[in-house]
């Protein structure tokens, strides 16, 4: 596989080595060994989630705070999607600061989303299946959120404005400054 680093740390893009001929194509979507080695993290998964969405909706942006605090090692499986992480790991260097990945079923590519970070993704495709690893269990009482329009963020989700979808909970979530307060 291949890591691409970004800006915020921790976060990185995994290609994975894929092998296709006229029968199609396979690749390893996932080595526990193999993801040590080339990230130097060791996470143990404990739980996997898939959503389904359509052209222009827009999740996020979400995370869990305190000990449910999740990373979580994402793919898209059918379609297209812009992946968002936000850092919202107090003390970091890159507080505050993002980045986006387009991630398709196309170029296979994975993004690792640490602990403490913000996730959101925007369908830029059809329909698009989006799949998730998480290291830790999802606690509801553990949820925080921001607004995926926050303009401190500067965020372009590259969905046209009013073609947006977006759930009445993610309409509701505080901007970023309001997080830490």
């Amino acid at each position: 596989m291949n890591i691409i680093s970004t800006p915020l740390d921790g976060c990185v893009v995994i290609e994975p080595r894929v092998f296709a001929d006229e029968r199609g194509y396979f690749f390893e979507s996932f080595n526990a060994e193999a993801f040590v080695r080339a990230t130097g993290q060791r996470l143990d998964f404990v739980q996997d989630n898939e959503s389904f969405s359509r052209y222009g909706t827009i999740r996020g942006l979400h995370a869990q705070r305190g000990e449910a605090a999740q990373a979580k090692l994402v793919r898209v499986l059918f379609g297209s999607v812009l992946d968002v992480v936000v850092d919202a790991r107090q003390g970091s260097a890159t507080f505050g600061q993002h980045v986006a990945v387009e991630l398709s079923a196309k170029n296979k590519r994975q993004l690792l989303v640490p602990r403490g970070c913000l996730h959101g993704f925007s369908v830029l495709s059809e329909t698009a299946t989006f799949f998730y690893k998480c290291d830790n269990y999802y606690d509801k009482s553990a949820e925080i959120g921001v607004s995926y329009k926050d303009p401190a963020l500067g965020i372009d989700w590259r969905i046209p404005a009013g073609e947006e979808v977006v759930s009445e909970k993610d309409q509701q979530l505080p901007l970023f400054s309001g997080l830490f307060v």
